[in-house]
């Protein structure tokens, strides 16, 4: 289960202020360019942790984050 798709407009959003993307990411806009599958959900049991979600933020720099870091635009 996926909640986002390639092409979507995102923003990331990680209103823990301690994470340390906090300051680099929170509130930054972008574009989902590439869906990456990796077994992090089976280590969590949680299958929407099985995936990473490149975004090309507006700025044109790409980052990976996972589902729980982002937003609809």
């Amino acid at each position: 289960m996926r909640r986002f798709d390639t092409g979507d407009s995102v923003r990331i959003d990680i209103p823990d202020e301690t994470d340390p993307d906090h300051d680099r990411l929170h509130g930054r806009r972008g574009t989902v360019v590439e869906i990456i599958s990796d077994d992090a959900g089976a280590v969590t049991d949680d299958e929407r942790e099985g995936y990473l979600f490149r975004v090309e933020l507006d700025d044109g720099e790409t980052v990976d984050v996972r589902w729980r870091d982002l937003r609809p635009a």
